[in-house]
């Protein structure tokens, strides 16, 4: 009978010179274009089925719909950029795999930067393709409260991390192929079907981000307690 050990990993910081390696740089590159590709396509389908149904996107079809864009294009997103950056496309994602020893912490701040870049110019080019339509900032729906989305963002960030770590960052889950990202995107898509209906279900804080920043909608904004909550759990799933 064999066992498996898992290697315990260690907090790693980076030197100065990963920072602006190449490598480094281009695994960047690859979490801005992939965040971009996730939010343009997430964010613009609920546009585009704001604008064909009278901002009818908080019906039962709104919300398959979003479960539905989402899922396709995180797949895709995770998929170009696995064998390049690892394939996180969330800053929870990054933070875990920095806390996990996957990553280096400098190499994280790297990440982070492209991702919530990558959302913002996303929402940038949507807005223009659209003639200034804003872009959709996460709010509570009626009759929930912060506390209500911190529950919900704890639970569902918690699975996707999880996700994640099981498919895609254990050293001991051998070669899953394209298994991770159609399970990644599978979650997002089932997570949005459970909490999109009272908080928009993020469970990305990038996500959250650019949308909020371009429509310059803070009030009530619980993303800060949101991200808290995505930060903790991101820890969890991959200690």
């Amino acid at each position: 009978m064999s066992i498996n050990y898992h290697i315990h990993r260690r907090i790693a910081v980076g030197t100065r010179e990963e920072a602006t390696h190449p490598n480094a740089l281009k695994a960047a590159l690859a979490e801005f274009i992939s965040t971009l590709i996730f939010v343009f396509a997430g964010e613009g389908s609920g546009m585009a089925f704001n604008k064909i149904t009278k901002n009818g996107s908080t019906t039962p079809a709104g919300l398959v719909s979003a479960a539905l864009a989402h899922a396709f294009a995180l797949f895709v997103a995770v998929a170009i950029s696995a064998n390049i950056s690892g394939g996180h496309v969330n800053p929870a994602v990054t933070f875990g795999a920095c806390i996990g020893g996957h990553i280096t912490i400098l190499r994280g701040l790297l990440y982070w930067i492209a991702q919530l870049l990558g959302s913002v110019v996303a929402c940038l080019l949507l807005k223009f393709a659209t003639d200034g339509m804003t872009t959709t900032a996460f709010e509570l729906s009626s009759g929930e409260n912060v506390w209500n989305a911190f529950v919900f963002e704890i639970v569902m960030t918690f699975g996707l991390v999880y996700t994640v770590y099981a498919t895609a960052l254990d050293p001991n889950k051998g070669d899953l192929g394209t298994i991770a990202p159609i399970a990644i995107g599978f979650i997002v898509g089932a997570n949005i079907l459970a909490g999109g209906a009272f908080d928009g279900a993020s469970m990305n804080p990038a996500v959250s981000f650019g949308p909020a920043l371009l429509s310059w909608s803070w009030d009530n904004h619980w993303g800060l307690l949101g991200w808290a909550s995505d930060w903790r759990r991101a820890c969890w799933g991959c200690l």
